[in-house]
Formats: structure tokens, C-alpha cells, sequence
């Protein structure tokens, strides 16, 4: 299977952000239209797009509906989308709004029944997961909440209902451009033979890429080293 690279577009009101280590106090806005990034990434031949709502993912509920509608009917991009999803209605809406995936996290931490009621529903393959970690333990609620939940384990339980697409955050390593957790995914492929695990969080550079696929990571999102132009979108393009 090719490594798969994603871009990531995070959204605080509306327009394209990024956070450093979770922290919505340290933000940096890079573009006031989201759509317009999109189109740049297609236009590359980008295929996917990892869309998250901070606003949220902090208030518990989906903000951002219009920019997920937007890019997708203007775009032809496979978008999951991630932010406050918390009831059956909310995944309905994503689904029904253009996304491929429903990106979840704190749900599967905090009501384990309605998420495996969902899998059932829509099929586990409609859902991406996302497990993001502080010192290895999961963070949930925009990452402003570390659990004592510890990562491996939790994965273990969701592949075996079938969840097929993960990726995993180290909370730590998020906009720092200081190089992604590659020991940490290695030991959960390690544990976890078969996972389809992409990785998030650190990216700085196309070393840091193949590092991750050497590893046997499926993919990488990539965000911040994009909008500050240390990976170059001719460069996503051509990894291969």
C-alpha cells in the first residue's frame, strides 16, 4: 500500500489555523479562506484532506459546518472531518455534508456504546479515529483533557471492532516542526501488526516522511511544515 499523505486544514472561526502543542493561546492564522488551501492542495493532485474543528472540538459541538460543506462541493477532495462530533445527528450531518470519514475521538473515550452503535450503523470503515496522546496516554476535548487512558491498549479495542483507519497525535510534538514520534508509532505497529496507523504531529521536513513510511506507517498528516513552507506542495506531490 503507497504512503499516503494528507494535508491538514484546522479551523478556528472559520479560517485556516495552527495550533502549537494543542494550546489554543498559541495560534497562528495562515489563511482567511480554508477553500482556497484546499483548492491549492487539489490543484497538486492532493487527494485527501484532514479537516478539523477546533471550535469544536473545544465547545463540544460542530462550528464549522460551512466550511465543510464548501470545500466540498468545490473541490473533489476525500475529506474526513473532526471536531464536537458527539451525537448520531452530528454524524449524519458530516456524512451528509460532503466528508468521507467522521473523525472521532473523545466519544470513544467518554461513550464507547454510542460509537460501536455508529459502527454498526454506518459501518466501522465510515470512521476515522483519532488517538492523540500526552506522554502516551490519550487527550481528549481539543486536547485540553489528558485521560489515564494509556494508547496501546485503547487502539487494541477499536481494531478489533473493526476500525481501520487511526491516527495518532502526540500532543507534544504538534506544530513544533521538531520531527514526528517515530519510536512511539513503531511500538504501536509493533503491538499492533496490521493497523493502518497514519501519523500526525512534528513533521518538518521530507526526511521526517520517510522516516515515517520506513517505520511502517501508512501515511502522515502534515500541517504546519506546509503553510511554513518547509515541505513544498510539488514535494508532497512527488513522494512516493
Amino acid at each position: 500500500m503507497a504512503f499516503e499523505i494528507i494535508p491538514a486544514i484546522d479551523l478556528i472561526d472559520g479560517k485556516c489555523v495552527r495550533l502549537t502543542e494543542g494550546d489554543y493561546r498559541r495560534k497562528t492564522v495562515y489563511h482567511e479562506d480554508p477553500l482556497e488551501v484546499a483548492l491549492g492542495f487539489e490543484a497538486v493532485g492532493i487527494r485527501r484532506l484532514h479537516l478539523v474543528d477546533l471550535d469544536g472540538a473545544k465547545a463540544g459541538r460542530v462550528v464549522n459546518w460551512s466550511v465543510l460543506e464548501r470545500i466540498a462541493a468545490k473541490t473533489g477532495l476525500e475529506i474526513d472531518f473532526g471536531g464536537g462530533i458527539k451525537t448520531r445527528e452530528d454524524v449524519d450531518r458530516v456524512l451528509e455534508s460532503g466528508a468521507r470519514w467522521a473523525t472521532v475521538g473523545s466519544i470513544a473515550v467518554k461513550n464507547e456504546a454510542a460509537l460501536l452503535s455508529w459502527f454498526e450503523a454506518y459501518g466501522a470503515n465510515r470512521f476515522f479515529l483519532g488517538a492523540d496522546v500526552k506522554g502516551e496516554c490519550i487527550a481528549v476535548a481539543g486536547w485540553q483533557e489528558t485521560t489515564g487512558i494509556r494508547l496501546i491498549p485503547f487502539l487494541q479495542k477499536y481494531f478489533d471492532h473493526g476500525m481501520q483507519y487511526i491516527f495518532c497525535t502526540d500532543v507534544g510534538k504538534d506544530g513544533r516542526l521538531e520531527g514526528p514520534s517515530t519510536d512511539l508509532y513503531a511500538r504501536v505497529l509493533e503491538g499492533l501488526p496490521g493497523l493502518h496507523l497514519i501519523a500526525s504531529g512534528g513533521v518538518s521536513c521530507m526526511e521526517d516522511l520517510e522516516s515515517l513510511r520506513s517505520a511502517g506507517c501508512a501515511g502522515a498528516i502534515v500541517g504546519k511544515a506546509i503553510y511554513e513552507g518547509r515541505i513544498s506542495l510539488a514535494q508532497l506531490n512527488s513522494f512516493t
